[in-house]
């Protein structure tokens, strides 16, 4: 393949529930250290399987039925907005042992979190995580107020392996984002008007290079438009799934 990371559809056991909904679809990214699974539930749900560990990132009780997928070992939470935050789901997919990785925001919804503030690093169940500020610079609600203001929400880079796994959260082109290095897969919003433009989410692309872009949370926002945008960046690989 043009860019040298081997993806394969397929179907999976950890997968088959969420499959068995309606149309789920999933890749499985190569690294060095085994196959990375990544289910597309839908909106900003994501779910990974990498050495025996389910991740669940923002589970949505709309986008799935929980209680038919497999129990989490990381739970990863961007911020506390009913659709990233759901106390039904996280309920469905915690056990006793689940790690829940968390910005300080959502601290007051979800007890015995692993909190992490902006730009913060640490190692969870053998996975380096590091938090970047995930925040609005032009949208904003009627009183003024940004729709994500900067201090409250994480995106997360994850490594898993060789590969570096970025997951935006709820933010727009922000300079911590352009700043990232080495990004090997990113999932960027692009839900109008909470947070990015697709001409948002090219230029922060063209700044750090994902070899691999997942426009994710993307509501009416058409991503096609995106493809376009970055069709002149052949380092970039867009890749749409059904991630509205």
């Amino acid at each position: 393949m043009k860019i040298g990371i081997a993806f394969l559809w397929v179907l999976s056991v950890s997968a088959m529930a969420v499959l068995a909904q309606g149309s789920a679809e999933q890749d499985i990214l190569k690294t060095s250290a085994g196959d990375l699974e990544i289910t597309f539930i839908g909106h900003g749900s994501l779910m990974m399987a990498f050495e025996g560990q389910i991740i669940q990132v923002d589970p949505f009780s709309q986008q799935a039925d929980y209680s038919k997928l497999p129990k989490a070992d990381l739970i990863i939470l961007t911020h506390d907005h009913p659709d990233h935050l759901d106390p039904a789901a996280l309920r469905q997919v915690r056990t006793a042992r689940t790690v829940v990785v968390l910005p300080p925001i959502c601290a007051s919804q979800v007890t015995g979190g692993t909190i992490m503030t902006n730009g913060e690093v640490r190692t969870v169940l053998g996975i380096k995580v590091e938090a970047v500020p995930a925040y609005n610079l032009l949208h904003q609600r009627d009183n003024g107020r940004p729709f994500h203001p900067r201090g409250e929400g994480n995106g997360y880079v994850l490594t898993f392996g060789d590969k570096r796994i970025y997951v935006a959260g709820d933010t727009e082109n922000t300079p911590e984002m352009k700043a990232l290095k080495q990004i090997d897969c990113a999932f960027l919003p692009m839900n109008l008007p909470y947070t990015m433009t697709p001409e948002m989410v090219a230029d922060a692309a063209k700044a750090f290079m994902p070899k691999i872009l997942y426009p994710y949370h993307y509501g009416d926002t058409p991503p096609a438009k995106l493809q376009a945008l970055l069709k002149d960046c052949p380092g970039i690989d867009v890749r749409i799934r059904k991630m509205k």
